[in-house]
């Protein structure tokens, strides 16, 4: 998506007649079905105008630009991109991030800075370090910067408010291997700026430059199973962008102080679906490996844990922990522990196969805080799908107080999932009625594909062909409104999930084997070729992402026409923990299908047990 593009000559045009930022408001509004905040109409009619005496100053008319270009796969958006040959006909890409910053201050989180933003101070990346998530992430995805005839990709940033001076703290000695690779221009860098660009652009056709980035194909999403083992190889994967690099940079700034630091260290990364929680957890737990901090990985979760041991290996597995795998350790004895899906954190660790000898009163969340100098927890408090699952944001916070500890706190609202779309993020939350947001309606302008199909047969087809053309890139999942029973006694399954003559097997437990004690079976159910073949559950896609999802809405959660509110049915539900939570069973119910309907990347497909359902979620989709 571009908001606006042409020739720099149009665009000079068009900032000298002042219609830049009603055309951009128009665009705007047209693709997001909403208008632009007060803030940002500002920022482009300020910032842009320099933009435009840039190029009048170079006489850059035959050049291409791209305003506000979304990135691929996020709903993160790009200031301005110019298009243009050198004088040896080399083609280029110039990516130009804008601030409008005046005033920077120094930080103790090494790689932030804090500036004044939305009405406050904040902390916030080095700029370069910002254009470089940026740079790298259209390096990863557009086909054009990667084959013949390769366009070449330079980024920087114009802070064309911020004064430069002997002392400014953009350009400390610790930022100047950044500065190298992705430098910043103040207001007193015009012309150098000015001279940049004409280096890279003097030559113009500009338009065909940009025409090829506009249509180059853009690589598949990445998916993090994908990648793990490599990323614990230290091999990087994934390019951090925005408030990922904050929260990234301020937990290995934690852990690399954290013996010279009076007080432990509690950092909370909030994030809805997608929003990259994950990815930096295992992007950390790599990065303190390599520099010899005693760290590990834990989750609430043996299908998500115990995929990720299956994907490293033998010898990494080991990093790769359970909530309740912390009893015995003594305080301080982790310099890092890494609590994912944190929202899965139960009251305490004990279980049905806990010795009498180890049981425990204390809360489990203080004996993960308590074990580690520095603990990090990744959480979706909207994630939480079983009455005895109780991990939140405050109780963290709360608890982080009890050891008078040093609390960071982050939210991720930059998108990655559901093909980067906030709006189909909050229309789901909307029509479930998890929470109030604005989307009211899925657009038909909406990047994420989400069909709603007649027979469970063709849902379950069009996840197969899914599936065959990419393996492993599609699942189909279900409501847990059918038992699952054990395997036959010559090591079949039975077809649990029957819905007329359509009949299923749930994931395989045959297949699976104890990790732990008081573990639940595990299963490799999302990384297994077959796992296209059984229906998978809430238990077994939490944490996971697919390209495509099919899910299969039963009758534990139906809509009601006539009192226009949601009602759960808990004689639908075959999960007895769900079932006995009385007063919470319907906020429980609703958060599981915001999460099945919230796994893919580019599609979720959905077949509806009640007709009052579907129509409901039809009557939410633009015709």
């Amino acid at each position: 998506m571009r908001l606006y593009e042409g020739t720099t000559q149009q665009f000079i045009d068009d900032a000298v007649q002042n219609q830049i930022a009603d055309k951009l408001a128009k665009a705007y509004e047209d693709y997001y079905g909403h208008r632009v905040s007060p803030s940002e109409l500002g920022s482009w009619t300020n910032s842009l105008q320099f933009i435009k005496n840039l190029l009048e100053r170079q006489k850059l008319l035959e050049n291409g630009i791209i305003l506000e270009y979304e990135l691929p796969y996020t709903n993160e958006r790009i200031d301005c991109i110019l298009f243009g040959k050198d004088n040896k006909d080399s083609d280029n890409a110039i990516v130009i991030e804008l601030k409008q910053w005046s005033q920077v201050e120094d930080c103790e989180i090494e790689g932030n800075v804090v500036t004044f933003l939305g009405y406050a101070k904040r902390m916030v990346p080095h700029p370069s370090q910002q254009v470089g998530g940026y740079h790298y992430l259209l390096k990863d995805f557009i086909a054009v910067f990667n084959e013949e005839p390769r366009e070449d990709l330079f980024s920087c940033v114009y802070c064309h408010n911020y004064p430069k001076s002997p002392n400014s703290i953009l350009f400390l000695p610790k930022f100047e291997s950044l500065l190298k690779e992705f430098p910043v221009f103040t207001k007193d860098d015009f012309e150098n700026l000015g001279k940049l660009l004409r280096s890279k652009l003097e030559k113009g056709q500009g338009m065909e430059i940009l025409n090829r980035f506009a249509t180059s194909n853009i690589k598949p999403s990445k998916k993090l199973m994908e990648h793990a083992s490599n990323m614990i190889a230290g091999q990087k994967a994934f390019s951090l962008i925005d408030e990922q690099i904050t929260a990234n940079n301020t937990i290995l700034d934690r852990a690399k102080k954290c013996s010279q630091l009076k007080h432990k260290s509690v950092i909370i990364v909030q994030g809805g679906p997608g929003t990259g929680k994950s990815v930096i957890a295992l992007n950390v737990l790599a990065e303190l490996l390599s520099k010899g901090k005693t760290v590990f990985h834990a989750t609430g979760s043996a299908a998500f844990t115990g995929s990720l041991r299956k994907i490293v290996g033998p010898r990494a597995a080991k990093l790769f922990k359970y909530f309740n795998s912390f009893s015995n350790v003594k305080e301080n004895e982790l310099d890092v522990l890494i609590c994912d899906e944190a929202h899965r954190i139960r009251e305490t660790s004990n279980s049905r196969f806990t010795k009498k000898e180890f049981r425990s009163d204390v809360p489990q969340v203080e004996e993960l805080i308590r074990i580690a100098k520095v603990s990090i927890f990744f959480i979706d408090d909207f994630q939480g799908v079983r009455p005895n699952e109780i991990g939140s944001s405050n109780l963290i916070r709360e608890t982080a107080k009890k050891f008078n500890a040093e609390l960071f706190d982050f939210e991720l609202k930059t998108q990655f999932r559901c093909s980067g779309s906030d709006g189909y993020l909050n229309w789901l939350d909307n029509t479930l009625g998890v929470k109030d947001t604005a989307n009211r309606t899925l657009t038909k302008n909406e990047k994420m594909e989400f069909k709603i199909f007649d027979s469970p047969h063709a849902l379950y087809e069009a996840i197969k062909q899914k599936n065959a053309e990419k393996p492993n890139s599609a699942r189909l999942v279900a409501g847990f409104c059918w038992p699952w029973s054990d395997s036959n006694p010559d090591g079949t399954l039975k077809k649990d999930v029957v819905i007329g003559d359509f009949q299923m097997t749930w994931e395989a437990k045959n297949e699976a084997k104890r990790l732990a004690p008081g573990i639940p079976l595990a299963k490799h159910w999302a990384v297994d070729p077959n796992g296209v073949n059984q229906v998978g559950s809430i238990y077994t896609i939490q944490g996971f992402e697919f390209e495509y999802v099919g899910v299969i809405f039963g009758k534990d959660l139906i809509y009601n026409p006539t009192t226009k509110d949601w009602v759960g049915h808990p004689e639908s539900l075959a999960d007895a923990t769900v079932k006995r939570a009385k007063g919470q069973f319907t906020e429980l119910v609703k958060k599981t299908y915001r999460v099945l309907l919230s796994r893919g990347m580019q599609g979720v497909y959905v077949y509806f047990l009640d007709k009052d359902t579907e129509n409901f979620f039809r009557s939410r989709i633009e015709s």
